[in-house]
């Protein structure tokens, strides 16, 4: 098992990434490398990452750096889990160019979205800080949630149900 990941540790992953690679893309970050990097965490447990572009050499680069790091890296992004919400791409912010790799957030939207979904603690912890940043207005979260909420249907281990719930109980607080 590796050690509880920190924002020093993302940011060499981010940095020794960006070098390691062979051509150009654009990685997002989700999850708790978000948290660690806006500071509403001190530690996560790996780093998840949507590649869009893939850069050449990214999966070459993973392999050496999560050992040489001693990190976990998953492929894992809000999309995979509910539907991708419209517009993602352009509300995602930039981080850093490192190398010819440019890395993101996966739109913070998004990524509330599938953490009310999921509804653990910690990623309800994690809308509040959203929300406490200015990362998130209540408005759009729900208008977002209802511009994908027909697409569900797709999503069989979803019930939508306590979903919209979830994320209308977040809403009104």
């Amino acid at each position: 098992m590796r050690a509880p990941v920190d924002k020093s540790r993302v940011q060499q992953f981010l940095s020794a990434l960006g070098q390691s690679a062979k051509g150009p893309g654009k990685i997002y970050l989700t999850g708790g490398a978000t948290a660690l990097l806006y500071g509403w965490r001190s530690s996560t447990i790996d780093i998840d990452i949507k590649a869009d572009p893939e850069p050449i050499g990214l999966f070459e680069a993973i392999a050496h750096l999560k050992n040489h790091l001693d990190v976990n890296v998953e492929l894992a992004a809000p999309d995979q889990f509910i539907p991708e919400v419209a517009g993602w791409r352009d509300r995602s912010p930039f981080i850093a160019r490192h190398g010819s790799i440019d890395f993101y957030h996966y739109d913070i939207y998004s990524q509330a979205l599938a953490k009310a979904e999921r509804r653990h603690e910690r990623d309800l912890r994690d809308i509040e800080a959203m929300i406490d940043r200015g990362l998130v207005q209540k408005d759009r979260l729900w208008a977002f949630f209802v511009s994908i909420e027909p697409a569900l249907i797709r999503y069989p281990t979803i019930t939508p149900a306590t979903f919209r719930s979830t994320v209308f109980t977040i809403c009104q607080r």
